[in-house]
């Protein structure tokens, strides 16, 4: 069982969630364009709700930002986003309000995670154990995880 395939709790989640403060105070630039702040709505509450996520590519000609749920199977962050589109994204210094968004799918996902994997191997070699990926692109089992592996591409709306 991978580390991610529960939601973090305790400690785990209070330094998972401490990023959210930077971005609060306007200090994204800070974490340059590896992390995003997303900020959407509860599925049942309609709350506001905020998580800070990994970015797995970045393409400023387009601009789009690519993430991919990995902590647990659906994470609620993920399952609010499906439900309803997200409020604002910030990446670096950027602010995106009511940013576009689609979903991957598994062969999309599959050239994501292997171009992520050959632009960072050290940081693939740590969290692929955690988050239930083989570390090898070639490992038979590869297209199966990523067909399970979701990912979502924002860019800024129109």
């Amino acid at each position: 069982m991978a580390l991610t395939d529960r939601k973090p709790r305790g400690l785990l989640r209070l330094l998972l969630r401490a990023p959210i403060h930077l971005y609060r105070l306007g200090l994204g630039r800070l974490a340059g364009y590896r992390f995003v702040y997303l900020a959407h709505r509860g599925r049942r509450t309609g709350a506001r709700r905020e998580v800070v996520v990994e970015v797995v590519r970045y393409d400023p000609a387009v601009p789009e930002v690519v993430v991919v749920a990995a902590w647990g199977k659906n994470p609620d962050w993920y399952r609010n986003v499906r439900a309803a589109p997200a409020i604002e994204l910030r990446v670096a210094d950027q602010r995106w309000p009511e940013p576009e968004h689609r979903f991957l799918d598994g062969s999309e996902v599959q050239r994501l995670l292997a171009e992520y994997q050959q632009r960072h191997p050290r940081a693939w070699r740590r969290l692929a154990p955690l988050l239930g990926f083989p570390a090898d692109p070639s490992d038979p089992r590869w297209p199966d995880v990523a067909a399970r592996t979701r990912a979502i591409a924002f860019r800024p709306r129109r």
